[in-house]
C-alpha cells in the first residue's frame, strides 16, 4: 500500500459488526507499513459539537419516530463540521485519514426511518448536498461498509458491553430490533445504489460470523484495490473519456465513435438524440445534468454508455436519486388502446399533458361486424348473462339501423350533388361520405369501440394509470391495470410507485373516496334534475369585463415598470391611447396560427354547455383549458335531428334508435347499474359539461372550430360562443379574423380532399 498518501478511508457498518475492532486493526496495519494515520471517531462523545447527538441517542428528544431524519441529520452534520479544519489539514499533509463512522452511518440510520425507497433516495441526495456541498466537509475516497444480519448484531450487542459515555448500555438505534433490521437493509441499499462510493463486506457467510482476522484481510484487499493510479497530465477514467489536470474531461476517439451513431452532432453546442439510444438512458443522463457540470456527452460516456445490461440498477438509481417527478417528464411512451368504448376514450384523453389520436366517426363507417359476428361496441364484463343478452340485442338493433341510415344518407348526398360525373373522383367520394357519416353519427352508442393512440411522458402515464384505477367502471380499472403492465415492459423505473400501497394505492383510494363523498352530498342536498335548459352555450363568468384592462399586461414585457405601476399609469390614459396599444399587440395576423401574446392569458371565459356527445368528444380534446368536467350521461336532455336526415326522409329510423337507447338505459338503471347505463346513451344525446379557457386560447378555439371543414354541429356551437364574446369584448372578437361565418362547408371539404389527393400524387 504505497500510494495512499492523502487518502480518506471510512469504516461504516451495522451495529455489532465489529467496526471498532476493524478500525484499530486497519490503523495498526497502515502504521506498520509507514503511513502517518490521523483518526477520527464519530460521534465525538464528550465534545461540545456532539451534545445534540448525545441527547438524541439517549432519547432525550423523543423516540425514533418522534425525531425526524432531517433533524437528526443536522445534529450529526454539526458534529462533523466541527472537525473540518483538522480533517482538511491532515489530508493536505499527506496523512491517511481513517474515520470510524461518517456520513454513511448517518444515512443508514436516518434513512431507515423512510418506508418509501424513492423518498429515502431523495433523503440521501439531500444529506449528501448538505454535508459535502453546503458545509463542504471532505468526501471519503473509500467507504467500507461491514454488514451483519440484525438478529446476529443484536445478539453480539447483548454479549458485549458497549463503550458508553452514560450509564446506558444501548442507544435508541441499538435498542430496537426492527430498526436494526431496517438499517441493515439501508446499508445494503447504499452499497447497491452507490457502488462507486460504498464497498460492502459481508461479515457473515452461511450464517456464520467470520473471525476478525478474516474480515481484516478483506478490508485490506478493498483498500489495496482503491490505491490511486499514477498521475499523468491526463488521467484516463474509461475508454471513452480522460480527466485533465484542471479537472475537466476530454472525449477520446473511442468515445466519439461510441456516440456518433446516437447523436446528430459531436461538436456543436446543439445536438439531438436520433432514436438509437435507449430513451430511458437518455432520460437518466438528462436527470444527471442537475448534479454534474460537464458536457452531457461526457456524462453519457462516463456513466452510461457501455453499462447496458451490466448494471441493472443504474437507471433506476439515477432516476430515483435525481427527482422522480421532473425526470418522468423526460421520457415518453407511444402506446395504443384498442377496442375502447367511447366512454373510455374520454377518460383516456382527460389528461392535458399527453397527445392523443382517435378513430374518427366522421369519415369511417361503423357498419362492419368482426369475425365473431359482433358490431364494434363494448359490453361491460360485470353484467350477468341475462343483462348481457338484452344489452347486446339492443346494441345490434341500433347498429343495424345505423348501417342502413349511413348508407342511405351517403346515396342521398351523392344523388343530390351537382358535381359533374367526370369529376366524381376519390376526393369527391370522401367529401360526400363525410356529411352522411356526420348526420348518422348521433345514433352511434357511447359504447361504440374505437382505437386510441397515445404519446405520454412517464409522469403523464403514471397520472393516467392512477386516474383510471380510481374510476368506478370496470373497463377503466382494467385498462389502467393493462397500461401499467405494458408500460413497465418499456419504462419500469418511471412507474415504480404506481401501485405501491402508500403512493399509487393511496392516490387511487383518495380519488375514489372523494368522488363517492361528493356524489353522496350532491344526491342528498340537490334536486335530481335541472330546470335550467339554457341555450347551448352559456357564458357564466368573465374575470375581466373591460378588455382594455389588458393594456398593462400587454405593456409589461417591453417596459421596466412593475405591474402595479403600469396599472396606475395606464388608468389615466385616454381611451384612444389604450386602443392604440391594444391593436399594436394584436399585430398583423396572416393566418390563424399567428396568435397574440400571453398577456391575453389573464382574461378567462367560463362556459356551461349543453350539446350532444358527438360535439363534446370533438371539443374536449383541446388541451390548453381549465375546469374541463362533464356530468353523468343520460337521455334527459333530449336530442336533435339533423337537417340531412329530415331531407332524406329517414326521421323514423333515426328516432327509433333513440327509443331503443332510452329503454336500455332505463333497464340498466333499474338494475342499479348507474355507471354502466351511460354505455346505452347515444352520441346524439345532449349532455352538460363546462370548460374555462383564456382569451389567447379563444383565438385558437374559435378560429379552428368554426373552420368550414369542421363538423356542422360544433361549428354552430362555437359560432354562438364567439358571438357572446363579441358582445362583451368586441375588439378581441374582431381580432379573431379567421373565425369563419359563412363559407360553404361542402365546397371547402371537397377542396381539402382534392388537395390531399394532389399531395399524395406528388409524393
Amino acid at each position: 500500500m504505497r500510494s495512499l498518501k492523502g487518502k480518506f478511508i471510512v469504516i461504516e457498518g451495522s451495529d455489532g459488526s465489529g467496526k471498532g475492532t476493524q478500525f484499530k486493526l486497519l490503523k495498526n496495519a497502515l502504521q506498520q507499513v509507514g503511513y502517518t494515520v490521523t483518526t477520527f471517531d464519530f460521534p465525538q462523545y464528550g465534545e461540545p459539537s456532539a451534545y445534540f447527538v448525545e441527547q438524541y441517542l439517549n432519547g432525550n428528544y423523543g423516540s425514533l419516530d418522534e425525531v425526524g431524519p432531517l433533524q437528526a441529520s443536522l445534529f450529526y452534520a454539526m458534529d462533523r463540521f466541527s472537525v473540518k479544519p483538522k480533517l482538511e489539514m491532515a489530508l493536505s499533509q499527506g496523512h491517511v485519514v481513517l474515520c470510524n463512522r461518517y456520513v454513511g452511518s448517518n444515512m443508514a440510520h436516518q434513512g431507515a426511518k423512510f418506508e418509501d425507497p424513492s423518498e429515502r433516495a431523495q433523503y440521501f441526495q439531500w444529506n449528501s448536498e448538505l454535508e459535502f456541498e453546503t458545509l463542504g466537509i471532505p468526501e471519503p475516497d473509500l467507504n467500507i461498509v461491514l454488514t451483519v444480519p440484525a438478529k446476529i448484531a443484536q445478539g453480539l450487542i447483548d454479549l458485549k458491553e458497549r463503550r458508553s459515555y452514560t450509564d446506558k448500555t444501548r442507544d435508541i438505534h441499538e435498542a430496537d430490533l426492527h430498526f436494526l433490521e431496517r438499517s441493515v437493509e439501508v446499508y445494503k441499499q447504499l452499497t447497491q445504489d452507490f457502488p462507486d462510493r460504498f464497498t460492502e463486506i459481508d461479515c457473515v457467510i452461511d450464517g456464520i460470523l467470520l473471525k476478525p482476522d478474516a474480515i481484516h484481510e478483506m478490508i485490506v484487499s478493498a483498500v489495496t484495490e482503491h490505491e490511486e493510479a499514477p498521475k499523468n497530465e491526463k488521467q484516463k477514467t474509461s475508454d471513452y473519456v480522460t480527466k485533465n489536470e484542471n479537472g475537466s474531461y476530454s472525449i477520446t476517439d473511442a468515445g466519439r465513435k461510441a456516440l456518433e451513431s446516437s447523436l446528430t452532432n459531436l461538436d456543436s453546442d446543439v445536438y439531438a438524440f436520433n432514436g438509437t439510444m435507449d430513451p430511458m438512458m437518455v432520460s437518466a443522463a438528462m436527470a444527471r445534468l442537475s448534479r454534474r457540470g460537464d458536457d452531457m456527452r461526457v456524462t453519457l460516456l462516463d456513466e452510461f454508455v457501455g453499462k447496458e445490461g451490466k448494471d441493472a440498477n443504474l437507471l433506476k438509481r439515477v432516476i430515483t436519486a435525481y427527482g422522480d417527478d421532473s425526470v418522468q417528464q423526460l421520457t415518453g411512451v407511444h402506446f395504443v388502446v384498442e377496442n375502447a368504448s367511447n366512454l373510455l376514450t374520454k377518460k383516456l384523453e382527460w389528461c392535458r399533458l399527453a397527445a392523443y389520436l382517435e378513430q374518427s366517426t366522421r369519415y369511417i363507417y361503423f357498419d362492419q361486424k368482426d369475425e365473431h359476428g359482433y358490431y364494434k361496441y363494448y359490453t361491460p364484463t360485470n353484467f350477468d348473462e341475462g343483462t348481457s343478452l338484452i344489452y347486446q340485442e339492443t346494441m345490434d338493433s341500433i347498429f343495424d339501423a345505423y348501417s342502413t341510415l349511413v348508407h342511405k344518407l351517403t346515396d342521398y348526398v351523392r344523388a343530390n350533388d351537382e358535381t359533374p360525373e367526370s369529376e366524381r373522383d376519390g376526393a369527391w367520394k370522401g367529401a360526400t361520405r363525410a356529411p352522411a357519416c356526420a348526420a348518422a353519427r348521433p345514433v352511434l352508442p357511447v359504447a361504440t369501440k374505437s382505437t386510441v393512440g397515445i404519446f405520454a411522458s412517464g409522469q403523464a402515464l403514471e397520472s393516467l394509470v392512477l386516474h383510471l384505477q380510481s374510476e368506478e367502471l370496470v373497463e377503466c380499472k382494467s385498462t389502467g391495470d393493462s397500461i401499467l403492465k405494458e408500460a413497465r415492459n418499456v419504462v419500469p423505473a418511471f412507474l415504480e410507485r404506481a401501485d405501491k400501497p402508500d403512493r399509487g394505492g393511496a392516490f387511487v383510494a383518495y380519488k375514489a373516496n372523494t368522488r363517492r363523498a361528493m356524489k353522496d352530498l350532491a344526491d342528498e342536498h340537490l334536486p335530481s334534475h335541472s330546470d335550467d335548459y339554457h341555450s347551448p352555450a352559456k357564458l357564466v363568468d368573465i374575470n375581466i369585463r373591460n378588455e382594455l384592462d389588458l393594456v398593462p399586461y400587454m405593456l409589461y414585457e417591453q417596459s421596466t415598470r412593475s405591474l402595479d405601476e403600469l396599472k396606475k399609469e395606464t388608468s389615466t390614459w385616454p381611451i384612444s391611447r389604450k386602443i392604440e396599444v391594444f391593436h399594436a399587440y394584436m399585430g398583423e395576423r396572416l393566418n390563424r396560427r399567428h396568435k397574440p401574446g400571453r398577456a391575453l392569458e389573464h382574461l378567462h371565459y367560463t362556459w356551461d354547455i349543453v350539446c350532444d356527445y358527438g360535439i363534446f368528444r370533438d371539443l374536449q380534446r383541446h388541451r390548453m383549458v381549465d375546469g374541463l368536467e362533464w356530468q353523468y350521461l343520460s337521455p334527459r336532455y333530449g336530442y336533435d335531428i339533423p337537417e340531412l336526415v329530415i331531407e332524406a326522409g329517414l326521421t323514423d329510423l333515426y328516432e327509433a334508435c333513440f327509443d331503443l337507447s332510452f329503454a336500455l338505459f332505463s333497464r340498466l338503471q333499474a338494475l342499479g347499474l348507474y355507471e354502466e347505463a351511460q354505455y346505452a346513451t347515444l352520441m346524439g344525446h345532449k349532455m352538460r359539461w363546462k370548460i374555462m379557457y383564456n382569451a389567447r386560447e379563444a383565438f385558437h378555439f374559435h378560429e379552428l372550430r368554426t373552420a368550414p371543414q369542421g363538423h356542422p354541429g360544433y361549428r354552430k356551437l362555437v359560432g354562438q360562443m364567439h358571438q357572446k364574446v363579441s358582445e362583451i369584448h368586441p375588439m378581441l372578437a374582431e381580432a379573431m379574423i379567421f373565425v369563419n361565418k359563412d363559407e360553404d362547408p361542402g365546397l371547402t371539404r371537397l377542396a381539402a380532399e382534392r388537395y390531399t389527393q394532389f399531395k399524395l400524387q406528388q409524393l
